[in-house]
């Protein structure tokens, strides 16, 4: 593989998943590749680079030519790479699935980060698929009635049921390999509108999610959370819905700002190492009218 001539970029049947290949992430990219790469990403948010072997610094030197380093709370990072987490769980372990939930990447930030990227290193037998949702195609297809109410809607966001002195990892007592760092600041609230502009496509997304999005400003506990449930239940219908099946060696980059994920469990007995790091994003703005997405011509080679 190269940062050469044979670039492929092909898109899943019917899908908002893509896959790169042709490309050696341990390389610093050409601007022109680097160019297909952020366009490849833009069309397909949830992008896969097979075959990738890559070892923490090249990860690490990869994220960095996407973008700055988001800011990861409440898990130690690797010792030596403080950019870089460990989603590590041992073959033993009993406690909950890290990222077991619906959710997009520490929404709870003013700033959530824009792309996470999950590097393949130990992967069980079975299990430990990561299923991902349209947000996108969510929002379009969202009934009149449910988007009025949501274009005028800001959502309360918060890490205090996952990360809180009393939230389900604190109550979680069971030993991991992950260490978790649950705090009081896990408490700490942020408003961000219901539905997004991507700042690069233009297009509008619903911005929930039932890990991290605690209420509806101005709605009663009981409203707001009546018609979070409407959303959430539209949200993760099949037809918006990515199952993604792990190889060794293989890098996915997904955008948290239009998809929501989540990891399944399913391979107890098995170890499941994969190296993580976020890329810093921008605080979220409130809807404009969707435009047309960008178009890429996907499956075709692309030189430098």
């Amino acid at each position: 593989m190269g940062d050469g001539n044979q670039v492929r970029v092909r898109g899943f049947r019917d899908c908002f998943a893509g896959e790169i290949r042709g490309l050696d992430l341990s390389r610093t990219l050409s601007p022109a590749i680097l160019k297909t790469v952020r366009e490849a990403w833009a069309e397909f948010p949830v992008l896969c680079f097979p075959d990738q072997p890559l070892d923490v610094d090249a990860l690490e030197s990869f994220t960095a030519q996407i973008g700055p380093f988001g800011n990861d709370p409440f898990i130690e990072p690797m010792q030596g790479h403080p950019n870089v987490l460990e989603v590590r769980r041992g073959p033993d372990e009993k406690g909950i699935v890290f990222g077991a939930a619906w959710h997009s990447d520490w929404s709870f930030q003013e700033c959530p980060p824009s792309a996470t990227l999950l590097q393949a290193k130990i992967v069980p037998p079975i299990g430990g698929d990561t299923l991902f949702a349209d947000c996108r195609r969510a929002w379009k297809s969202l009934p009149d009635d449910l988007k009025r109410i949501a274009l005028r809607c800001h959502a309360i966001h918060s890490a205090k049921f996952a990360y809180g002195t009393s939230g389900t990892l604190a109550k979680d007592q069971n030993p991991r390999e992950m260490k978790i760092l649950t705090s009081e600041k896990a408490h700490q609230t942020r408003l961000h509108p219901m539905v997004r502009t991507h700042p690069v496509t233009g297009l509008n997304a619903l911005f929930v999610n039932p890990v991290y999005t605690t209420g509806v400003d101005g709605m009663s506990k009981e409203n707001g959370r009546a018609f979070l449930d409407q959303i959430y239940e539209h949200i993760v219908q099949d037809e918006y819905l990515y199952r993604h099946n792990w190889r060794e060696d293989m890098l996915l980059m997904w955008d948290n700002r239009c998809v929501i994920h989540n990891a399944e469990g399913g391979y107890e007995g098995h170890a499941r190492l994969m190296y993580r790091t976020t890329v810093a994003g921008e605080k979220p703005v409130d809807p404009t009218v969707d435009e047309e997405p960008i178009q890429f011509q996907s499956g075709r080679n692309h030189g430098a």
